[in-house]
């Protein structure tokens, strides 16, 4: 196995790095926490769930959410930074396998969104958010989360590697960024929504995940009706297959097609 062995290598490099520069996953951390804070005690007091519910019981586990894909934009930059700077060049030189190089991305990055819905989860418990369900049905809902984030990355991989070592990059990742993760039912539940923009945010692939997260933690989810309701689960499983289906060949290709 000695993919997974280079890739164990490669990920420890990429953790040392932060160790040695950590304000970049803090700043992001930070960031994604003051989103929470803003929510919950600024707009939380005037939004409302169809069925009712607690708002901070439905929005940390959509901020969570959220979260994974703010993974994208470091992910990209970092891989774009290693292109630029010739490093990806020096591993294409090296006896290792192409591979290895983006799973130790993946490996570090993932790492990260561990700690990050760690601390999400201690904010959330100590702003009275609570999750009522099993224990076992908790962890599936951290381990879709980290599935979001598995598929995200392999789409900040190719961005790396193509459009992102041109300038406007992080512009280009921030306008893909935002309007997916807004338009989605992070923050409002899609039934307050116009109807053809309720039906584009329940088609959302984050509105899966955060559904699917609220259902297993025991969270209101803010919909009483509709596929959404009854397939959260399956679709929060199908919808990052199908991203990793489509950009972890497409990374692969665009490692191979760069100029050493």
């Amino acid at each position: 196995m000695s993919i997974v062995r280079e890739g164990l290598i490669l990920t420890r490099r990429d953790l040392a790095h932060w160790v040695r520069q950590p304000w970049t996953p803090i700043f992001g951390l930070l960031f994604t926490i003051m989103l929470l804070l803003m929510f919950a005690f600024i707009f939380g007091g005037s939004i409302r769930l169809p069925g009712g519910g607690d708002y901070i019981g439905f929005l940390l586990p959509g901020m969570m959410t959220l979260a994974m894909m703010f993974g994208l934009e470091t992910t990209m930059t970092s891989m774009a930074a290693d292109a630029k700077k010739g490093i990806t060049n020096r591993f294409r030189s090296m006896p290792i396998s192409d591979a290895s190089v983006s799973l130790g991305r993946v490996g570090a990055d993932m790492v990260s969104s561990m700690v990050e819905i760690a601390i999400l989860i201690i904010g959330g418990l100590l702003l009275g958010w609570r999750a009522t369900n099993s224990p076992l049905a908790g962890l599936l809902a951290v381990a879709l989360l980290l599935w979001l984030r598995f598929a995200v990355l392999w789409v900040g991989i190719f961005l790396g590697l193509t459009a992102g070592r041109h300038d406007g990059a992080t512009v280009l990742v921030q306008v893909l960024v935002w309007p997916v993760g807004f338009l989605s039912n992070v923050f409002v539940a899609p039934e307050f929504m116009p109807d053809w923009l309720g039906a584009v945010a329940a088609w959302n692939p984050i509105s899966a995940t955060a559904t699917a997260v609220r259902d297993l933690f025991g969270n209101p989810s803010g919909i009483t009706g509709g596929w959404l309701a009854d397939y959260g689960i399956v679709a929060a499983i199908a919808w990052p297959l199908a991203i990793t289906a489509v950009f972890m060949p497409l990374s692969a290709r665009a490692y191979r097609r760069l100029r050493k």
